[in-house]
């Protein structure tokens, strides 16, 4: 993917100004001793935990059924995602083409009619279109049928357990518990060159929500589109902004996404606040952890590995910041374990209130060669990439 040419700031409008009292993304009950966000950086008061599309994405081949419980990326998730330890729910944004902020993950839609599939793209669809898909919320109301192509190109029923409405933006806000807070991940097709006019578009469509109904829950923005990230980060400064890579396991045209590196320098560079990497490219690169976190970047991870206890224990013992994952009550419990609560006095230094009283990690890790060689060692699929 091309770069698109750089947006100066006084031509890319602030909507700072909207709240009438603005409060920084971290001012929660699961966050209460956080502190204000400074220009310089940027910092998660505890390890965090990040429940993947809610309570965890969908996987239509997978022979567990924790991967087809619940609808991903709808309310009902969100809702049962709440119900655990978590400190975020994270979820895919995009904006329809009547600049209606909705939810959903896939590029394009896909459905069938008379025996024929077909599929229209995402933002191409009304917000009416959108609703039109999977069960339906009016009594007596049957929707459109909605299925999903995987990775190998087959089209499957998206059949689960517990299914659910499509949903928008605003209504997450309206309906699901306030004090989880949102990691919004910006969506866009990775196969188009966005012109810069049509992103500040439909940023500036998501931030109108935000601003109006986010109040004070916390929220992160996280994408995978170089441009977006810098844009989002130009257009406000109230939410911290992270930047999304898959940490080399995949090669782009654009090289800003081909590299823990890349992504440590365009965040630097563009004073982003934060990196969300596949696991296994962290894995792949741990010294990159120390680079990241002397930068005073925060570091999440994504990947199937984040279902893994033993790997998840790993990333705090290495100082990574939190965790998305979908296995969200095995992961919380787990985590649980791991940051037990702290002993002593309430003014002892390193603590700060949120899910009880926890241990911070705030030193910068440092691992010789031979540590390095064992973290890789410790978790064997880690090779299989």
């Amino acid at each position: 993917m091309a770069a698109l040419k750089a947006v100066h700031v006084s031509d890319v409008p602030c909507l700072d100004h909207v709240p009438e009292s603005p409060s920084f993304a971290l001012y929660s009950s699961r966050f209460s001793n956080a502190a204000p966000r400074s220009s310089a950086s940027f910092k998660l008061p505890k390890f965090v935990v990040v429940g993947h599309r809610g309570h965890g994405m969908n996987m239509l081949q997978s022979s567990d059924r924790r991967m087809s419980a619940i609808k991903e990326n709808s309310i009902a998730s969100f809702n049962a995602a709440a119900a655990f330890p978590l400190d975020f729910i994270e979820f895919d944004v995009q904006v329809t083409r009547d600049d209606c902020p909705v939810i959903f993950h896939d590029d394009f839609i896909l459905s069938q009619e008379n025996g024929t599939v077909f599929e229209k793209r995402m933002t191409e669809l009304s917000l009416a279109e959108f609703l039109s898909y999977g069960p339906q919320r009016e009594e007596g109301m049957e929707g459109k049928v909605l299925l999903r192509k995987t990775k190998d190109g087959k089209v499957l029923p998206w059949d689960v357990e517990q299914d659910a409405s499509l949903c928008t933006l605003q209504e997450a806000f309206q309906d699901v518990e306030p004090s989880l807070g949102f990691n919004i991940e910006l969506k866009f097709d990775d196969h188009i060159v966005y012109e810069e006019d049509y992103l500040v578009h439909v940023l500036q469509a998501i931030l109108k929500v935000v601003f109006e109904y986010a109040k004070d829950r916390p929220i992160i923005f996280s994408t995978f589109q170089p441009d977006a990230a810098l844009l989002v980060k130009k257009l406000q400064s109230i939410y911290p902004v992270f930047f999304l890579t898959n940490g080399g396991c995949e090669l782009y045209e654009d090289v800003r996404r081909n590299s823990l590196d890349e992504a440590l320098k365009l965040s630097l560079e563009n004073g982003l606040d934060g990196i969300v990497s596949e696991i296994k490219g962290v894995f792949r690169s741990p010294e990159a952890v120390t680079k990241i976190k002397e930068s005073q970047l925060c570091l999440l991870t994504y990947g199937k590995l984040n279902n893994v206890p033993e790997a998840v224990h790993m990333q705090h013992m290495m100082g990574i910041d939190g965790v998305i994952v979908d296995f969200v009550q095995e992961i919380t419990e787990a985590v649980g374990d791991m940051v037990k609560p702290a002993k002593g006095g309430d003014d002892e230094e390193g603590l700060t209130e949120g899910i009880g009283k926890v241990q911070v990690n705030n030193t910068k890790p440092k691992f010789s060669q031979q540590e390095l060689s064992f973290i890789l060692k410790l978790i064997p699929q880690l090779i299989q990439i």
